[in-house]
């Protein structure tokens, strides 16, 4: 894996950082699912190379980010590794993995990494427009992403949302969505790594998200914007 991360430029502290991450979460894995790309060259390429790609297109420093649907640590982890400044939250529904992500945080130093144990629709509540980044590379359709992550946005900031290869469809049914949530889809940016092709969709925060947003799960998954 250090050949791998080598060959993109990726700095001899960073390194050793994502092996230690890479342990820990191979350990983990043996007893819960945290991942299912396990051979070390896919975690090299598929988890912490594709998770720095937000930080070539967007400026993370001294921001304050939160990673929605976190899972095991992806965007919010590499990213705070490779831009120490990052003001992080990691915010997951099974608090399995925010006690596995406390054990990370702790193994590799990092410091400012709020850890949340919440559904996104329950904390928005609490932090509406509070982050200058929302991120998540969550499985879910674009509109239904949008009303977990733009309500945290502040008004000028940028919902990330890491997606695959065309996400062109997936843009245009989310337009309503972005309008009524305040947002703009602003731009798409789509790269190449190994044997695979992502996209990142940047929504901008132009208004804030109406109080009734988001709804409940059950509501967001009955009927999306």
């Amino acid at each position: 894996m250090k050949e791998i991360l080598s060959a993109y430029g990726v700095p001899e502290n960073m390194i050793r950082a994502f092996e230690v991450y890479k342990e820990l979460l191979a350990e983990k894995n043996k007893s819960m699912n945290l991942t299912a790309v396990t051979e070390e060259k896919d975690i090299a390429f598929r988890h912490f190379l594709d998770c720095l790609f937000p930080l070539k297109y967007a400026d993370f420093k001294n921001k304050s980010v939160i990673d929605v649907g976190t899972g095991a640590g992806f965007p919010g982890i590499p990213i705070k590794i490779a831009e120490p400044s990052v003001r992080l939250t990691l915010l997951d529904s099974l608090n399995k993995r925010i006690v596995f992500l406390g054990s990370v945080i702790s193994e590799l130093g990092l410091e400012n990494v709020r850890l949340m144990h919440a559904r996104a629709e329950d904390a928005a509540r609490d932090m509406r427009e509070s982050f200058d980044i929302a991120t998540s590379r969550a499985v879910a359709a674009l509109p239904v992403l949008m009303e977990y992550c733009l309500p945290f946005v502040k008004q000028g900031g940028y919902f990330i949302a890491m997606k695959g290869p065309e996400p062109e469809k997936e843009i245009q049914s989310a337009e309503r969505a972005a309008e009524i949530l305040g947002g703009t889809i602003e731009r798409t940016e789509t790269y190449s790594l190994a044997d695979f092709t992502h996209s990142l969709v940047f929504i901008k925060k132009t208004q804030p998200t109406p109080s009734g947003y988001p709804r409940s799960s059950a509501r967001i998954k009955k009927k999306p914007l």
